[in-house]
């Protein structure tokens, strides 16, 4: 089921692909790399598609549903995360809810890779702090031992580079 409706949100994004004409800003950005994507520009304007916590579809809950808007046990693809309206048209409650809930878990995920990230640059900065570049090109420790007979490993040097 999974599968099918991230076949649906991708079969959209491709579809949007091959209609716009290339003076379409959001497809011009996807399409040179430099922002967004297919997925993007169909969660846009087509459907938002399936959303997912810690990878999977939103569990049920309390009673047997995943929120207290449906009836008990049921399976539908409205009652396990799944929004079919875009962000053109505008998401009900309960899609809204669900894409809050993917949401949130990606702030955490950036939250903790920050201060993760942080950490390994403070512990090698540290590692580091010691050596310089010598002015006969070499890399040496505060005690004077080389650690690197060219800086860079190409010799060049970035003060005098564009």
């Amino acid at each position: 089921t999974n599968r099918y409706c991230h076949y649906c949100r991708d079969r959209t994004g491709t579809t949007i692909k091959s209609i716009f004409s290339g003076r379409n800003t959001p497809l011009t950005m996807a399409v040179c790399g430099s922002k967004g994507s297919f997925i993007n520009i169909s969660q846009m304007i087509a459907c938002v598609g399936q959303q997912a916590i810690s990878g999977h579809r939103p569990p049920d809950g309390f009673e047997g549903r995943s929120l207290p808007h449906f009836a008990r046990g049921q399976k539908t693809p409205a009652a396990k995360g799944f929004v079919e309206n875009s962000f053109y048209t505008g998401l009900t409650p309960t899609e809204f809810f669900f894409h809050t809930m993917g949401g949130r878990e990606g702030l955490v995920d950036t939250a903790v890779k920050t201060a993760e990230t942080g950490y390994m640059q403070r512990r090698l900065v540290k590692c580091l702090e010691d050596l310089c570049a010598q002015y006969d090109g070499t890399v040496r420790s505060s005690v004077g031992d080389i650690v690197e007979f060219v800086f860079g490993e190409d010799g060049l040097d970035p003060a005098l580079m564009e």
